[in-house]
């Protein structure tokens, strides 16, 4: 079965043809000779009007052929000379428009991305048209271009994507390389909806998107509040769209399992609320995606969350509920075994288990 249209995927609802049942003359063609007469000639204007040009953009009007992207950053010059000084760069994942070429350069057209999909209640009411400025052209050597028509582009725009994300979890990263896997992902899926690597490239571009932002709002005074709602939430549009595409797949695990973010409390602050909370959240997930990916990691968060109530609940003077959080601890532990016994999270749930066994601290110090 075919993937889901680029379109669709981002307009988050598939178009509606023309019904002629709809229209008010629909009674007049069907008991009426004038009206049967009238349908005959109107037709082919109707159908006419509901054809879309051939190989047109639906965002931009451009001719999809022609849009493209990089695999490199490339100096833009005023004409195809690059004796003279730039005029600006375009960075791997920016889309631009192909209006002429003349080897060995290209006439483009830039900055023809439409803004993204965002949250709209994070929009601004009013936006100055300066800062959002129109298409420029210039022009860039022919190199390292892949669009839509480009043979085994998918696997192209996939693999460089994936080289940038790779550098982007070093130690000492390149600035930008998060952000341009994130457009070249996204470029997979637009330009080749029916390629098989759809599902993988539209949650890594998600997930990444995710984890950007999650990082920009764990600088904020709030993320350390007990109470999560206290927060900004991380957007979660991209994430639940390929949820919402690819239902069963391994990426809409994953994806699931990001979200679990939105709901984690900061700072636990030593009190039992949070990590009881969270447990629950990570059994239900590992419950309703019992074959996924994140499945063994969940459980053992939740093995996690049950040693560290353990130490919680002798600090408040609860033995009982103590004890039961160490028997807690084990069955997760044993389940993890059972379930996903070739899974790291196995020993090392079995590890945390052992030591609250032995009376020793999982949260705070364990030294005697």
């Amino acid at each position: 079965m075919p993937h889901p249209s680029a379109s669709q995927i981002r307009d988050e609802q598939v178009p509606r043809g023309f019904s002629l049942g709809s229209h008010p003359f629909a009674s007049l063609w069907g008991f009426s000779p004038c009206g049967l007469l009238l349908l005959a000639l109107l037709l082919p204007t109707l159908l006419h009007a509901q054809r879309k040009p051939r190989n047109q953009d639906d965002r931009t009007g451009h001719d999809r052929a022609n849009r493209a992207t990089l695999l490199h950053t490339a100096n833009v010059y005023v004409t195809g000379d690059a004796s003279a000084p730039p005029i600006t760069t375009i960075t791997p994942g920016h889309e631009f428009v192909i209006s002429s070429h003349n080897s060995p350069w290209l006439n483009i057209f830039i900055d023809t991305d439409p803004p993204e999909d965002d949250d709209p209640d994070s929009k601004p009411e009013f936006t100055d048209p300066n800062t959002t400025p129109g298409p420029s052209s210039g022009w860039i050597r022919d190199k390292g271009v892949v669009g839509p028509t480009t043979p085994n582009g998918d696997a192209l725009i996939f693999g460089y994507a994936a080289e940038l994300e790779s550098q982007a979890a070093q130690p000492h990263p390149p600035e930008a390389a998060a952000a341009e896997a994130h457009l070249l992902y996204a470029r997979v899926a637009d330009y080749f909806p029916d390629s098989p690597l759809v599902p993988e490239a539209l949650f890594r571009a998600a997930d990444i998107r995710w984890q950007l932002d999650k990082s920009d709002i764990a600088t904020l005074p709030s993320t350390h509040d007990g109470d999560g709602m206290l927060r900004p939430h991380i957007y979660e549009g991209a994430l639940r769209r390929v949820m919402k595409y690819f239902p069963n797949s391994p990426f809409a695990a994953r994806a699931a399992f990001d979200l679990l973010d939105n709901k984690l409390c900061g700072d636990w602050q030593g009190l039992p609320n949070c990590p009881e909370r969270e447990t629950q959240l990570y059994l239900n997930y590992a419950n309703n995606y019992r074959t996924g990916p994140k499945s063994a990691e969940a459980l053992y968060d939740a093995a996690y969350r049950q040693g560290v109530l353990v130490t919680m609940y002798q600090v408040n003077d609860n033995p009982k509920l103590s004890a039961q959080a160490a028997k807690n601890c084990q069955s997760i532990a044993d389940q993890l075994h059972h379930d996903y016994p070739t899974s790291d999270y196995a020993p090392r749930a079995a590890s945390i288990a052992f030591r609250v066994s032995q009376g020793i601290p999982i949260y705070g110090t364990d030294r005697d």
